[in-house]
């Protein structure tokens, strides 16, 4: 579990594809707290540790994970490149504050930026996503872009808002988005769970 609290900005250095899956090689000023088999959420997307890698003196210096056919075909990481920006956040520990929400790392969807509105001090991001009775946003509700745990603003059937404070907007990705780019999305888990159960009666 995550709390969309993002903890560092790190690069994509390497990609390898392997039959259907993909491997990414990834440096994070992080990377010597890891441990191989931990669950990271990159960009919202929980991956695996599958190696750590060093430099020429034994120093970590990143760490790879691999995606497989299905998470590439619901995420964004299909399109991940040497030198791609990614937010990541490790697992939350018991006892630890829940400063975000309930994440689960599972991406549901992705959406498109349909437009980003300087606001003179913050920004309003709008984005579109396809229609699902399963992928509800109420307004001043929870949602999870590229793992970042945000407060909805406005709320539609397939599409929403959110607000983007400078601390979150310069030490996130966000900075680096663009209008028609692809992010990442997890719903709210709670409500996706209420509407299962409307949906069923």
């Amino acid at each position: 579990m995550f709390t969309g609290i993002v903890e560092n900005l790190a690069t994509v250095v390497a990609v390898t594809n392997e039959k259907s899956n993909i491997h990414f090689d990834i440096n994070s000023s992080l990377a010597n707290d890891f441990k191989i088999d931990q669950s990271i959420a990159h960009d919202g997307c929980c991956l695996t540790v599958i190696a750590l890698n060093k430099d020429q003196n034994q120093k970590i210096t990143g760490y790879r994970v691999t995606a497989i056919n299905e998470t590439l075909q619901k995420t964004t990481l299909q399109y991940w490149r040497p030198g791609s920006m990614i937010n990541i956040e490790r697992c939350t520990k018991v006892g630890s504050r829940l400063d975000g929400h309930i994440v689960q790392g599972h991406i549901d969807c992705t959406a498109v930026i349909s437009d980003i509105v300087d606001q003179n001090g913050s920004w309003e991001i709008k984005l579109k996503h396809e229609l699902n009775r399963l992928y509800q946003t109420v307004n001043k509700g929870s949602i999870t872009i590229n793992g970042i745990s945000l407060t909805v603003v406005e709320s539609g059937s397939d599409y929403f808002s959110v607000a983007i404070i400078p601390y979150t907007w310069n030490n996130t990705s966000f900075h680096l988005l663009k209008i028609a780019d692809q992010v990442n999305l997890e719903f709210d888990i709670i409500g996706k769970y209420v509407s299962k159960i409307l949906e069923a009666k």
